[in-house]
């Protein structure tokens, strides 16, 4: 996802995700290319796009709730909704350089 457009409440929301790991794989959420999108309104209430790795995923129900409280703990965030989709379904291809370079699949 192309950052540069980002407001600075954005570019917070991208930092706190980069410490969520996704406990499959060391990699966090972020890299893995599990966030879809960001929305912040102009009250900084915030909507999140994000996907799991698969449906049946073990942290299907926790994971979300995670990314909801970290988040609502950035400064002036006021709101946080997460929403989840499998459109487009996750692959190893959504997973950035940097990701794929810790995980072994760049050569």
């Amino acid at each position: 996802m192309d950052t540069s457009a980002f407001t600075p409440i954005q570019n917070q929301i991208v930092e706190v995700l980069k410490s969520i790991y996704d406990p499959e794989m060391p990699v966090n959420i972020w890299d893995m290319g599990l966030i879809y999108d960001i929305k912040a309104d102009e009250n900084n209430n915030v909507n999140i796009l994000m996907t799991l790795t698969a449906p049946n995923c073990p942290v299907a129900e926790s994971l979300p709730i995670e990314v909801k409280n970290k988040v609502m703990a950035v400064p002036h965030v006021s709101s946080v909704n997460v929403d989840i989709t499998f459109d487009p379904i996750w692959d190893m291809d959504m997973m950035s350089d940097e990701a794929k370079l810790q995980l072994d699949f760049l050569f």
